[in-house]
């Protein structure tokens, strides 16, 4: 699977990662959600891999514009996957898919270990 990097493009820390990456000279394919959308399957996976609670983004702005009730019936992996699918945007920001294990928001010192590329060093 090709390593592939999904978010919004407007998003900072996207916009940090993409940056990253092509300073370190990864070639990694960008997923829009805004565009493009985010597939069932894929997002079912990330929840196998990842907790729900590391995906749902509750300190945004989609989280905080969500009803009292629609917050509320977010209580587990299936509940989030419907409002993730619904909803990319209150996705924790980028998902990188395709270097091991998702991994989730952005960090220079978690993708210099995800890559473990000399030039990252």
């Amino acid at each position: 699977m090709k390593t592939k990097l999904y978010g919004i493009p407007n998003c900072d820390t996207v916009k940090k990662a993409r940056v990253w990456l092509a300073a370190h000279g990864h070639d990694v394919a960008f997923h829009d959600f805004k565009k493009q959308g985010l597939e069932r399957a894929t997002a079912a996976a990330w929840l196998e891999q990842l907790d729900w609670e590391v995906l749902v983004n509750r300190k945004g702005t989609t989280w905080r514009k969500l009803t009292d009730e629609q917050r509320a019936v977010v209580v587990d992996k299936a509940s989030a996957l419907e409002l993730m699918l619904e909803a990319p945007s209150v996705i924790k920001r980028p998902v990188l898919a395709g270097a091991g294990a998702p991994s989730v928001g952005f960090s220079d010192a978690i993708y210099r270990q995800l890559f473990d590329s000399p030039a990252s060093r």
